[in-house]
């Protein structure tokens, strides 16, 4: 059931060092995501650590990093604006348990169904979504409580510092690959700004994240139907949210490392975090990309890397906030950015122009409304889009070929699928009035694929039933033959060599 997969020292000692380097970058991260909620800073640090500990034990794929995420911290903002904290753990909970029956469902298999234009739309979005957020760190607050865009020296300082520690994380694999790059860069660059004293932004400056143990704490809410009138839509929400965002990174940390994680234990790994983590105190979270991706290249691939990260980040909480808060934000800002620069498909800009116009289409709009909107909201446009695009494409692709045999009898040879996109054109195919009282329509080269398609076919018998005329439907499916409801036995169905495919039907459910 559970393996730290490591079974080596030099294994264990790369997965420790990458789970602490995932850590570090989780603070500031935790902490910026809380105050989009509107929440305490230690309530995103509470929701990083037990996200993270819990999805890296129970979760599908091994070395993929969670905790508080922005895409479910915009979700919550409204709530706990209106109804307070409580609400909002109350609504973590459920998020949770359902997340949890999602994956006992074996729904996260349908995440399949998500088109490969997209996904590169996505992990582009995302990489953009990502250098946006780091651009908040070049600002500072002024005394009338106003914020203002770094100028002059202290940008050239802060600005220097990321490309220091960006320089040692693009060189140092060059030298050696015993030290975790990105954690190195953290390191000298921190070094560096306390040995000289530089005056820059340190974590201290966005919040203190000394704390104890989080507690267990029942959300103080009334347990009544009105509650979950109030908390089921934001919980429905973040969990549609946190799980959209899972199993992509999941799929996309499954293309980097060349495995293959299981998207319905992610569901459920995901919904006992989530679950524990609103009893606890905490925001709630997901899969983060960014630190996943920080996580891979840093060498960590099993689940003690994810341990670690959520630990060391506890122990940072209790035990070293002093020393984390003199961290310079510089640095990591610098590790962010090249997680963007990893992060978007720069091939997707070579291919704009060898792709299929409607592709190349799906791929920006997913990008922009995952800017403007959120992961989820673009995803699922995403999707429909394709899936509307791909229905326009087929509906054209239905034809007949027409031949009239010796005795008299017209017979229509369907080719293409049947449904809901082409059965306007299906209807148009056939002339009624004008046929030989003997018709045949021949399906074998046809799929019928939707109700729509059965309605189709059940008024074109009505028109030649009202024409006088004998319709007769070959290697049409016995399914679809209980389905035809108003044509009734007035019309001939050939049941000999019918195929055994189902159709799109609530009503033979």
């Amino acid at each position: 059931m559970f393996q730290l997969g490591c079974i080596s020292k030099s294994c264990i000692r790369g997965e420790i060092l990458s789970g602490l380097t995932v850590a570090l970058a989780l603070v500031p991260e935790a902490v910026a995501f809380s105050f989009v909620a509107g929440v305490e800073p230690l309530v995103g640090l509470y929701a990083a650590f037990m996200v993270g500990l819990l999805a890296a034990i129970f979760g599908g794929r091994p070395g993929m990093i969670s905790g508080a995420t922005g895409a479910m911290a915009v979700v919550m903002v409204s709530l706990v604006a209106d109804h307070g904290v409580e609400y909002l753990f109350a609504a973590v909970v459920l998020t949770g348990l359902i997340q949890i029956s999602v994956g006992m469902m074996r729904l996260g298999k349908y995440i399949r169904i998500v088109p490969h234009p997209v996904m590169l739309g996505f992990v582009n979005g995302l990489a953009i979504v990502i250098f946006l957020a780091q651009l908040q760190h070049f600002q500072f607050p002024t005394e009338q409580g106003a914020t203002q865009w770094m100028s002059g020296e202290p940008l050239l300082l802060f600005g220097g510092l990321i490309l220091l520690t960006m320089s040692i994380i693009h060189y140092l694999p060059k030298l050696t690959h015993a030290f975790p790059a990105s954690l190195a860069a953290i390191l000298v660059v921190s070094l560096l700004v306390i040995a000289l004293d530089l005056d820059t932004k340190r974590v201290a400056d966005l919040a203190s994240i000394e704390g104890g143990l989080p507690s267990f704490h029942l959300p103080v809410v009334p347990f009544n139907w009105d509650t979950l009138y109030i908390i089921f839509p934001y919980a429905l929400i973040l969990a549609a949210v946190g799980l959209i965002e899972s199993l992509l990174t999941l799929t996309l940390i499954d293309e980097v490392t060349d495995t293959r994680g299981q998207g319905n234990r992610e569901c459920v790994g995901q919904g006992i975090a989530n679950t524990t983590t609103g009893l606890f105190g905490g925001m709630g979270g997901c899969a983060m990309i960014g630190q996943s991706m920080i996580n891979v290249n840093s060498g960590g691939r099993e689940r003690l890397s994810g341990i670690s990260a959520a630990l060391f980040l506890l122990s940072f909480i209790l035990f070293a906030s002093s020393l984390i808060e003199m961290i310079p934000v510089a640095a990591l800002v610098g590790v962010m950015f090249i997680v963007v620069l990893g992060t978007f498909e720069w091939s997707s800009l070579r291919i704009m122009n060898k792709i299929p116009t409607k592709d190349a289409f799906v791929l920006v709009l997913v990008s922009a409304v995952t800017v403007a909107t959120d992961l989820a909201i673009a995803v699922i446009v995403g999707v429909i889009v394709s899936a509307l695009i791909f229905a326009w494409e087929h509906a054209s692709h239905i034809n007949i070929a027409k031949r009239d045999e010796e005795d008299g009898t017209r017979i229509y040879e369907l080719n293409g699928p049947l449904f809901f996109g082409s059965v306007k054109n299906f209807l148009d195919l056939f002339t009624p009035g004008s046929d030989p009282d003997q018709v045949i329509i021949e399906f074998k080269n046809s799929r019928v694929v939707d109700h729509s398609a059965i309605e189709a076919i059940d008024t074109l018998a009505e028109k030649y039933l009202r024409e006088g005329k004998q319709l007769h439907l070959r290697h049409l499916s016995p399914e679809c033959r209980i389905l035809l409801h108003k044509a009734g036995d007035l019309v001939e169905v050939n049941l000999l060599e019918d195929p055994t495919y189902h159709v799109a039907d609530d009503q033979l459910a």
